[in-house]
Parts: structure tokens; C-alpha cells; sequence
């Protein structure tokens, strides 16, 4: 069994708690209607892919936003909607990143997008004042590769850039689908739940070596008679 070196996170519902329902009703708010068929937890849909993916950039973006719904809408209006998203940016989960690229590799690699990022980037991004790349060694944003989770692609350029060896990479990720991938490709996984506090599960597959662990081993961990989940 291969000691794990290096460490990779997703970012919404793992590093920041996600709330998805008050971005679709801000988005609504603004005169998206439909926005059930272009938002999702994990992955966008329609232009609102195209935005994750790379393929339009930000301005672009609002541009198709402004057709759409009818409305001149403000890119303060816009960028509203999308921080609908973000619930929380807990420190103690990036303090624990900190400590944690003492010992090993730590990179994020995250479907985002350029509204997002240009708050996670700047100093408002926690209570602390600093952004999000002086918590990694480095980040791997889906819209700047040009790919998006879950497909394997943007795994395999992750690993040939770092450069990094799957078995020997843990993958903290609340996506199914990208669990599934990452597992495919050999990497050693964990799932948290949206708002888990995860440390303590991270910590204890870093120093035992697990492999591929879905959230409810947390429990298993601090009731040891009930057994693995692996």
C-alpha cells in the first residue's frame, strides 16, 4: 500500500460549505427561470458550462446572462447570484492546509469559474485576508485547464503537471461522480458531507493508508466497534 504524499481538495462543499438553493433563488431573483436546468452542486449545464469549462470568459458570460433573461443586468447583480454559493469559508479547515503542506504536497482542483475565483483570489476570501493560493502549492481551476470534473481528462492533466502518482494521492472530493473518476484512475479517495468537518477523517487515511472512504467512516472512526466502511 503506497504512502500518501500528496493531497488534492475540491473547493465547494469541502474547503467553503456550499448552499445551493440560495443561489438558485438569487439567480431566479434576477430573472433566471429556468435556473434549475442550468445549475447544479457539481457540474454546470449550458452556457453556464461554458463558463466552467473555459470555452467563453466572464464577460462573455454576463453578456449571454443579459440576452437571456431580457434584463441589462449589472455585473454587481451577477456576481450576487453566483456568491449564492458560498456559505461558509471555514479557517480551521485552511489552517489545517497549512499545516498539512508541511509534510505533504497540497493542490486544489475545483469546477469553478472566473466570478467565483475573483473573490476567492483576493484577500477577502477568509477572516484571515488571505486568498486561496497561499493555501495550496498549487490550484487547478477547471475553466483555466479547459476541463471540467468528472472527467478524467482534467485528472490526467493534473497528474502530468504536478507531476503526481495517483496511489499516492489522496482525492477529498463531495462529488459522487468525481469520486468514481478519481477511484478509476487510482487514486485513494475520501467523500465528506457538505459541512463536514473533515480533519480528523484526512488526518487518519493520511497516516493509515485507506483507500477510497465515503463520509460515513468519520463515524466509524470515533465508534470503532461498528467497524470500517471502506
Amino acid at each position: 500500500m503506497d504512502k500518501i504524499k500528496n493531497v488534492v481538495f475540491d473547493l465547494g462543499g469541502v474547503l467553503i460549505d456550499l448552499d445551493f438553493n440560495r443561489s438558485l433563488s438569487r439567480f431566479k431573483e434576477i430573472g433566471v427561470d429556468d435556473a434549475e436546468q442550468l445549475l447544479d452542486p457539481y457540474e454546470q449545464r449550458g452556457f453556464f458550462l461554458d463558463l466552467e469549462n473555459g470555452k467563453i470568459d466572464a464577460e462573455t458570460f454576463d453578456n449571454l446572462l443579459r440576452a437571456h433573461t431580457g434584463k441589462a443586468l449589472t455585473k454587481e447583480e451577477i456576481r450576487y447570484a453566483w456568491m449564492g454559493f458560498v456559505s461558509d469559508v471555514s479557517q480551521y479547515k485552511l489552517d489545517f492546509l497549512l499545516e498539512l503542506r508541511k509534510t505533504h504536497r497540497v493542490y486544489l482542483l475545483s469546477n469553478t469559474n472566473p466570478i467565483i475565483q475573483s473573490w476567492a483570489r483576493s484577500k477577502a476570501f477568509t477572516p484571515a485576508g488571505r486568498p486561496i493560493s497561499a493555501y495550496f502549492d498549487k490550484m487547478y481551476a477547471s475553466y483555466e485547464i479547459g476541463l471540467t470534473k468528472p472527467d478524467p481528462a482534467i485528472f490526467k492533466w493534473m497528474m502530468a503537471d504536478a507531476p503526481l502518482i495517483p496511489a499516492e494521492t489522496l482525492f477529498v472530493d463531495d462529488g459522487p461522480a468525481n469520486i468514481r473518476t478519481a477511484q478509476t484512475l487510482g487514486f485513494q479517495t475520501y467523500q465528506p458531507g457538505n459541512g463536514e468537518d473533515w480533519r480528523e477523517a484526512v488526518s487518519f487515511l493520511i497516516d493509515n493508508g485507506q483507500y477510497n472512504v465515503a463520509r460515513p467512516f468519520l463515524q466509524k472512526i470515533n465508534h470503532p466497534g461498528q467497524g470500517k466502511r471502506i
